[in-house]
């Protein structure tokens, strides 16, 4: 076993060298940056990256705050209405939230003691440690759990700490709602002194474990959900706490994620322990039996481009992250020479940088095609963990003839410049 392991390594560190040599015709731009040595506790770490400035050949991402965290930090999301507010999940049954810009920078130390939240959002009966999503429409906040359960809170019913609303007229309101008036003292954890929101709506209709939830992005009421007993949930705030449409298996193993197409809002992805993302049109979904996707891809992982409707990355254990577009699914190319390949059907990019895991990754919305993934390669890195944020060469993604017509400019260029031999 102990050779088998050396030689993946040996394969895996090959694979990273020949991706290595091949940055500079694969990609505009690549900022590598080693998370932590892992010497220090859990922390959130808040960075910039020059990702606009073109002179600036090579990002590079810098650091401007610490935040002490009560605990590994298992999933983080922004809140679309305010980017200083945060959300994160660790090992135990609350959402904390956090306002990134009031926190106070801490020296991150062995034995420091814990930040403290800004809010803490109640309600799971049990540990929620990865399902969390963010309304783009609502300062809305969706979470799932180990108590099978889909758990929805409004941040406007307690806002005097966060300033999602700006004016009394809005607090005012919001402090008179179902949601503030249920908030709750928090149970004996690190974060029981901070000021605490109860649900506005519990969901129950999974069987086990729920994996991701995701918000409809054009509706603050529609919002799904998939998890370990195979199933994918939709679900509308307006007509109760029971299901709308339950598929009772979505896949043949358990679900990881859900991602909601925000350009055609008919497009559902979901990614599963079987190696494989589906592609579901909401319209043709029903209750209970075998869901039918429109198409199958093979990764687990995956997430929509915000820039083009049909493309979406997905990532998986294996250390790469694809690039797929459903519109090239079953057209075949037809160029004289082209050498026909083994790669899936839709595949048109694979970021071979990683050398573990991509534990998690997402699309830059503010600068298209950017795309910011990590790794759990800690072997390689000493600890911590990669952060890569890159952006793919756009000879890539361009219409083939458009990319043609403006090699073919260059062309006696680059044949001037070429060494003879």
């Amino acid at each position: 076993m102990k050779e088998r392991g050396k030689a993946g390594q040996r394969s895996v560190d090959e694979r990273y060298t020949q991706w290595k040599s091949l940055v500079p015709v694969l990609y505009d731009w690549l900022a590598n940056h080693n998370l932590t040595d892992g010497s220090v506790p859990n922390t959130l770490v808040i960075a910039n990256c020059d990702v606009f400035n073109e002179e600036a050949r090579s990002p590079f991402v810098k650091k401007f705050k610490t935040i002490i965290h009560p605990g590994e930090v298992n999933r983080i999301r922004e809140l679309p209405q305010n980017s200083k507010i945060v959300g994160t999940h660790t090992d135990s049954p609350d959402v904390l939230i956090w306002d990134v810009e009031a926190q106070p920078n801490r020296h991150a130390v062995l034995g420091a003691a814990p930040s403290r939240p800004d809010l803490v959002l109640t309600g799971h009966q049990e540990n929620a440690e990865f399902a969390l999503s963010m309304c783009p429409i609502e300062p809305l906040v969706l979470s799932g759990g180990k108590d099978m359960s889909v758990v929805l809170w409004s941040i406007e019913d307690h806002i005097s700490t966060l300033g999602v609303a700006s004016d009394a007229k809005s607090l005012e309101a919001s402090s008179g709602s179902s949601g503030g008036k249920q908030a709750a003292k928090a149970g004996n954890n690190k974060s029981s002194d901070s000021p605490t929101v109860a649900p506005r709506g519990v969901y129950q209709g999974h069987e086990d474990t729920v994996e991701d939830v995701q918000f409809c992005p054009t509706s603050a009421e529609e919002f799904c959900s998939v998890g370990d007993d195979s199933c994918l949930i939709l679900w509308d705030a307006r007509a109760g706490t029971s299901p709308v449409v339950k598929v009772e298996k979505a896949h043949n193993s358990d679900l990881h994620c859900v991602d909601w197409n925000p350009h055609d809002v008919n497009f559902i992805l979901t990614g599963s322990a079987d190696n494989s993302v589906r592609m579901f049109d909401r319209r043709n979904l029903s209750s209970g039996g075998i869901g039918s996707p429109v198409h199958k891809f093979e990764g687990h992982s995956a997430a929509w481009s915000p820039d083009k409707a049909s493309v979406f990355g997905s990532a998986a254990e294996d250390g790469f992250l694809n690039v797929w577009d459903h519109e090239k699914v079953g057209k075949k190319r037809e160029r004289s020479g082209t050498r026909t390949t083994n790669s899936p059907p839709g595949l048109f990019f694979q970021h071979a940088g990683h050398r573990d895991k991509v534990v998690d990754f997402h699309w830059n919305a503010s600068d298209p095609w950017t795309i910011v993934s990590v790794s759990d390669d800690c072997q390689s890195t000493g600890g911590g963990g990669t952060l890569q944020i890159w952006r793919m060469s756009d000879l890539i993604y361009r219409p083939e003839e458009e990319v043609l017509e403006e090699l073919e400019k260059f062309k006696s260029h680059i044949l001037t410049c070429a060494p003879k031999t």
